[in-house]
């Protein structure tokens, strides 16, 4: 994930309606109608994972009055994305577009929104930049905070505080999920570890079971995970009869004797937003970002593995985050030994979005 500059980073602090007044508006400058809306996601909407939470979200903007919403799933993050976007804006007169998965920005939405100057194209990922299209932008939320939520209640919860972490690839929003679960996790625990195995992939179920049951047999007794869909992971946990901590939406339904809780995205406010500026017909902003202090992720309801001494320690790590109370508090050492954070960081500093690094206390490598 690339660097955000901290002029735009300090939007963070006004919210997310002081986002939406300060960002550079395009576009929209008249009320247009009627709307149309193209949704590109990578995977199936219904994957209890990151295409579900942007497919529920989604029902936000489909209740805009004089607003068509025109979706398409399992579309690869190839030239695919190109064809499909391109075919939303020239068959059905979409006039923004949402592309949902990290690999659609660069460079295919950047080459249609030059393209297609009189489009707007917002991406869920924070890599829009004041050099990219004017009718671009990029929507984000900071998920690391509900994976500290977990880690907190995970530590509480777990009988041993062996810990387990599912991850696809090794890019810095998956290091800062798995490094702030461990955080979260040595609050409640101090001793806590959690081993990690990277399955190279986004969606690889047999990958993801295998990986899995190897941390189950490790010893791990709370999984979790970051993948796009994290069902295999939670249903394999579940059938060992160990604990599961979710990721993107609600797995809730897919664990019910041990299911603790999830850290979930909360599109809906910024989806909210977005058709509060489509109807009025005001500019969207190119940036809107933010994680618990302005409402922008969730954790989920808490399920039958968590305990009440997780519980109540979860629900004052949530009141932390609201209150932005930081996660990162140094010295801190990567798992080589090397000192990566010396002294306090906010939890929107720019130099966490280019972490490259497992925190001490991970079992695991990112080579």
């Amino acid at each position: 994930m690339s660097h955000i500059n901290l002029s735009r980073r300090s939007l963070l602090k006004a919210g997310a309606a002081g986002l939406a007044a300060a960002a550079l508006p395009v576009g929209w400058a008249q009320a247009q109608s009627p709307l149309t809306i193209g949704t590109v996601y990578v995977g199936p909407r219904d994957d209890f994972g990151w295409n579900q939470a942007h497919s529920v979200a989604m029902e936000i903007l489909k209740k805009v009055p004089g607003v068509t919403v025109i979706e398409e799933e399992n579309v690869a993050e190839t030239d695919a994305v190109s064809q499909s976007m391109e075919s939303m804006i020239n068959l059905d007169g979409a006039n923004l577009i949402l592309a949902t998965s990290f690999g659609y920005y660069s460079p295919f939405v950047v080459e249609l929104a030059k393209k297609y100057p009189d489009v707007e194209f917002r991406h869920a990922a924070p890599l829009w930049t004041d050099a990219d299209p004017a009718n671009a932008g990029s929507y984000f939320c900071y998920l690391n905070q509900a994976h500290y939520v977990d880690g907190v209640a995970a530590g509480a919860a777990s009988p041993s505080g062996k810990l387990g972490f599912v991850a696809a690839k090794p890019i810095p929003s998956v290091l800062s999920n798995i490094n702030s679960f461990l955080l979260g996790a040595r609050k409640t625990n101090p001793n806590a570890t959690v081993q990690v195995i990277f399955t190279g992939e986004w969606s690889m179920p047999v990958r993801e079971a295998e990986a899995t049951n190897a941390l189950v047999d490790a010893g791990c007794d709370v999984i979790t995970c970051h993948v796009d869909g994290p069902k295999v992971v939670v249903e394999t946990a579940e059938g060992r009869g160990v604990k599961t901590c979710g990721h993107n939406a609600s797995q809730a339904p897919l664990a019910p004797n041990g299911f603790i809780t999830g850290a979930e995205y909360k599109w809906a406010t910024i989806y909210s937003m977005y058709a509060d500026l489509l109807a009025k017909g005001e500019p969207l902003p190119n940036f809107v970002a933010g994680g618990y202090h302005n409402d922008m992720i969730q954790n989920t309801p808490y399920g039958a593995g968590a305990t009440p001494e997780a519980i109540a320690a979860a629900d004052a790590a949530i009141a932390d985050l609201v209150a932005k109370k930081p996660i990162y508090v140094g010295p801190l050492k990567d798992n080589a030994g090397n000192v990566v954070i010396e002294g306090e960081m906010d939890n929107y500093d720019p130099v966490l979005d280019g972490m490259s690094y497992l925190l001490e206390g991970v079992v695991g490598s990112i080579t």
